[in-house]
């Protein structure tokens, strides 16, 4: 079976370095301002008339900064360089002493100042990035200018940070997830400490409030004081999200050595009971008593699976390698399977029909995540 996955490995590095590189090179930046287009129509062509969120060049030049540090895009470390670029000339926050705006228009202006703070985690991520891949200390001094930013005008006082700068129904899970990713990518890329410790209060938050050992899921959505909403929306729990753990908890273990083998166990065998559908996909959201609330899958679910898939096989679990496969050739039949190589569709409705056709250019970061991981797996393994 190893050589299966080895197979599998091989076959989304050559998807993501002989199809997505240059696609996305080629058609998803814009010649004038060198920003990222917000997505590719069905026909493989930047869609010129829809907004574009401000995220999607973090979430890209995160994209080319990594496929460029792995020796996938020579030009990689450039477009990077010019992405965050276009986002300090065009989509700095005019106000609010640090940080980004949220949405820009199909003439690249600024349509939505509201500060997000899922946002800025990919800020920070990309930051990390482009430090690893260019050795530019300033991308650090950026980080660090934006995590001050956040801590002063959206820290909470009963732990991590609030949604941001506008009303909002709810605090999210999420946000803090991709905090957790990016204080863990920081610590990566500069070996100080410091990160290190942030992703230390992220797992107390983890711990304390998202991880419910009773039913073994992650809870999405909470109070103002980090209590789970007594309603329909706070039973809610996405299968992608515990499978983005799973890989998360592990990369924080293999840097601390702090045991997360009762989260990680639990959260799969959870989420693959309450969150697969029979075709082997993850449905976006079912309650945590197993009902499916939305029967639609997004492309990325199946990437998280990949990645929990390969913790599991590393402690052990006998059938997680056959998940693996299954799961990369599912990512294939079912989303890298566009008529434009390098392109994919985004979501499968109930009966795995496509409910959207078009490629949002975000989407890339869970895919050169979960290639990344393929190829690690096996110098984990080794060790």
């Amino acid at each position: 079976m190893t050589q299966a996955l080895r197979a599998a490995a091989s076959r989304l590095e050559n998807w993501i370095k002989n199809d997505a590189l240059p696609l996305w090179l080629a058609r998803g930046i814009e010649p004038q301002t060198k920003a990222n287009y917000e997505r590719l129509t069905p026909a493989g062509v930047p869609d010129l008339t829809c907004s574009t969120r401000v995220r999607v060049q973090a979430r890209q030049a995160f994209f080319f900064a990594a496929a460029y540090h792995r020796g996938w895009c020579a030009e990689g470390k450039t477009v990077a360089k010019n992405l965050l670029d276009f986002v300090h000339k065009t989509a700095a926050h005019p106000t609010a002493g640090g940080g980004y705006t949220h949405l820009l228009s199909s003439e690249w202006k600024v349509i939505d100042t509201k500060q997000d703070l899922y946002d800025h985690a990919f800020f920070l991520l990309a930051n990390a990035w482009c430090y690893r891949a260019l050795g530019e200390k300033a991308y650090l001094d950026e980080a660090d200018r934006l995590i001050a930013h956040l801590d002063a005008r959206f820290g909470s006082a009963v732990g991590g940070w609030i949604e941001g700068d506008y009303d909002y129904a709810c605090r999210r899970q999420n946000p803090h997830m991709h905090l957790f990713e990016a204080f863990l990518a920081l610590y990566d890329a500069s070996g100080d400490a410091k990160y290190l410790a942030r992703v230390g209060e992220l797992f107390a938050l983890f711990q304390a409030h998202f991880f419910d050992a009773q039913h073994g899921v992650l809870f999405e959505f909470f109070d103002e004081n980090w209590a789970r909403l007594p309603n329909a929306k706070g039973d809610t729990v996405e299968p992608g999200h515990m499978m983005e753990w799973i890989w998360l908890l592990d990369w924080y273990h293999r840097r601390t050595g702090r045991p997360v083998a009762h989260y990680t166990k639990a959260l799969y065998a959870r989420g693959l009971e309450i969150g697969m559908d029979k075709s082997g996909l993850l449905f976006d959201a079912v309650s945590y008593t197993g009902e499916a609330i939305d029967r639609n899958k997004r492309c990325w679910g199946i990437t998280e699976l990949i990645k929990a898939s390969l913790v599991q096989i590393r402690a052990g679990n006998p059938q997680a390698e056959a998940i693996a496969v299954k799961a990369v050739d599912d990512l294939f039949t079912y989303y890298l399977c566009a008529s434009t190589p390098g392109s994919y569709v985004d979501q499968r409705g109930a009966n795995d029909e496509v409910v959207v056709d078009v490629a949002p250019a975000s989407t890339l970061y869970h895919l050169i995540v979960a290639a990344m991981e393929l190829q690690d797996h096996f110098e984990l393994t080794a060790q």
